[in-house]
């Protein structure tokens, strides 16, 4: 698997159970919303417990990839987005995307969850564009496709919809809830 991208590395190889996640929370506390730590450990538990302690507190869990004897876990530090208010008016859901995909229609799907949240699961074929990327990745999108525009809740492809929508792409939908409730078929970067 490629190299996955994060804002901030812990090491806590070495340390048994509670110390990762000790570690951990305290490394989380420093980092801004939707920002991505990498925890590398050597204890096998540690792989459960991130998941649990993650989904407890509100974070993301990403994955975690071995290497050899080493566990890398990527979370995803929580940033409020799952409330914030919706105002882009063109939306879909889930269900119709899906429908779209099975049916074999041409369609342009933006993923603008942050590349670590891509690399561990995404729809196949999605174009991954970062939204903190949008601004300056435009050019690799042609205004005349119907784009329909996938993050984890919904909020982050309605701020990007709203940017394109801006920038003259006026065939964009946003895909609500996105990621965090697809059950369609998905890939990773390693598969």
């Amino acid at each position: 698997m490629k190299s996955i991208d994060s804002n901030v590395m812990l090491d806590a190889k070495g340390l048994a159970c509670p110390m990762p996640i000790v570690r951990t929370k305290k490394a989380m506390k420093d980092l801004e919303g939707g920002q991505v730590l990498e925890v590398e450990a050597t204890d096998k538990g540690s792989k459960a417990d991130m998941k649990a302690w993650a989904e407890s507190t509100g974070h993301q869990y990403l994955g975690t990839i071995e290497e050899g004897d080493v566990l890398k876990h990527y979370l995803r530090k929580s940033s409020g987005e799952e409330t914030a208010e919706r105002s882009y008016p063109h939306v879909t859901d889930n269900t119709q995307l899906e429908q779209k995909l099975q049916a074999g229609e041409p369609v342009i799907l933006l993923d603008v969850r942050e590349s670590a949240e891509y690399a561990f699961k995404h729809i196949p074929n999605a174009i991954s564009i970062p939204l903190g990327d949008l601004d300056n990745r435009l050019e690799e999108l042609n205004k005349q496709d119907k784009i329909y525009v996938v993050c984890r809740t919904g909020t982050r492809s309605d701020m990007a919809a709203q940017k394109l929508a801006a920038s003259g792409f006026d065939r964009v939908i946003n895909v609500v809830p996105g990621m965090s409730g697809w059950t369609g078929t998905t890939t990773s970067s390693n598969d």
